[in-house]
């Protein structure tokens, strides 16, 4: 179920097109023109609507319809790119930036546009530096040939993108935090609601979108409504960047149209290539570190929204992570956790202690070798105090791991107890099978 054209990762079909010149020869800020020249912001909005364009950074939210949440008559508005990827496993964004950056300026303009927004922001993780630059060169590219600044092509339309890095903080992904951080205040997140659509960055109406989301729009507008819903599923339609990693054998980032199984993508010789010396599948995790986990059962689920919610795990931001035998469930549950606990921002008391203890109990299980019964009921003690009760999603996903490897590996942890218990707490590699 390959592509014949790629929509974002269009350096895979074109040379050299994060060249001006080559992404312009390909028809580079045509669908800008067009729009301003042609089409009213509504236009632009309804032509994303019907596209059925998701939002691709984790939630699947509909484009056109969280645009049509503005309020009327209200600004100024921004747009907000959001590019804090970071998550264990994810790592589509940062490609299309290196390898197609127009087409993601060219995005947020027509994005800006049809949103009335005069003033849109790249939010760019810290350690990004290398991409920001790449992304301030094609900035100034635009500014040059007209395509921003005052009265762009004499339409009266203004428009000024920033390209902003942050401190380097997981928790400034999620967009409250992030419109924080762009303030200039720790990156926290803020409740809900007033949602930023309503009050958003300086309490203004504001979109954010994020890259690879704001990448699909100039294609959508350049080739049509028709021609974007004819790859994909009915409720899924387009493609999704997935970033394949873990013990495949062409780890990497594969354009794919929604529905394509989840087989395919790992065993493709043209994709992830099989399993790294043709040893069994045990756990996928299909939408980043946050996403419940699967099993060898589900390799044959398509690779959508619908069907993956159905399976009880979700697309998330599609960075698909898949394990084979030799690792432990626990030491898999022990290292994503200590991330959550790092990247924790501490606000919430379930999210802050909740992944302390979480690790700490973990650490003396799979670390120490000191795992007893009462530790794995502790265990399922805190994420459940956790699920449900945390300010916003980081917390929430610090439950998955955890709670995914105690419900389809929990004869793994009462191995650790057994063992810990005849060794008398000495240690044993649980990378390694044996």
């Amino acid at each position: 179920m390959g592509l014949t054209e790629h929509i974002v990762m269009r350096e895979l079909d074109i040379p050299d097109i994060s060249d001006f010149a080559v992404y312009r020869r390909h028809g580079g800020w045509e669908a800008y023109r067009y729009a301003l020249t042609e089409k009213t912001p509504a236009d632009i909005v309804q032509m994303v609507k019907d596209s059925g364009l998701r939002g691709r950074g984790g939630a699947g939210f509909p484009t056109g319809v969280k645009w049509g949440f503005l309020p009327k008559g209200v600004y100024p508005r921004y747009l907000l790119c959001n590019c804090d990827e970071s998550e264990p496993g994810t790592f589509n964004n940062h490609q299309i930036i290196d390898k197609n950056p127009h087409q993601l300026i060219e995005g947020v303009a027509l994005s800006a546009y049809a949103i009335e927004a005069n003033v849109a922001y790249i939010y760019m993780r810290g350690e990004f530096a290398a991409a920001a630059r790449t992304l301030e060169r094609a900035i100034a590219q635009a500014y040059e040939a007209g395509f921003l600044g005052k009265n762009i092509l004499g339409t009266g339309f203004d428009l000024d993108i920033y390209v902003h890095r942050g401190a380097g903080a997981y928790i400034c992904g999620e967009e409250t935090a992030l419109m924080e951080s762009l303030e200039g205040k720790i990156g926290q997140p803020r409740l809900k609601p007033p949602f930023p659509a309503v009050a958003g960055l300086y309490g203004k109406p504001t979109i954010i979108n994020n890259v690879e989301t704001l990448a699909n729009v100039p294609r959508i507008v350049e080739k049509g409504v028709a021609w974007y819903r004819s790859h994909g599923t009915e409720k899924s339609p387009g493609t999704k960047c997935f970033s394949l990693s873990g013990h495949v054998n062409r780890p990497g980032n594969y354009e794919l149209p929604f529905g394509v199984p989840l087989r395919e993508l790992i065993e493709s010789p043209e994709y992830g290539g099989g399993m790294k010396d043709g040893r069994p599948v045990k756990i996928i995790i299909p939408g980043g570190a946050s996403a419940p986990w699967l099993t060898a059962d589900h390799l044959d689920i398509p690779l959508d929204y619908e069907s993956l919610a159905a399976a009880g795990s979700m697309l998330g931001s599609g960075g698909v992570i898949v394990l084979n035998d030799t690792v432990s469930a626990p030491y898999v549950a022990y290292k994503m956790d200590e991330f959550f606990k790092h990247e924790s921002c501490g606000k919430c008391t379930p999210c802050r202690e909740g992944t302390h203890w979480l690790v700490r109990t973990l650490h003396r299980m799979v670390e120490e070798g000191h795992a007893t019964a009462a530790d794995i009921d502790t265990l399922h003690s805190i994420y459940r105090q956790m699920a449900g009760n945390c300010f916003c999603l980081l917390g929430e996903s610090a439950v998955m791991p955890i709670k995914s490897a105690l419900q389809l590996f929990p004869h793994e942890f009462e191995a650790l107890v057994k063992r810990s218990s005849s060794r008398n707490g000495y240690q044993i590699p649980l990378t390694v099978r044996h």
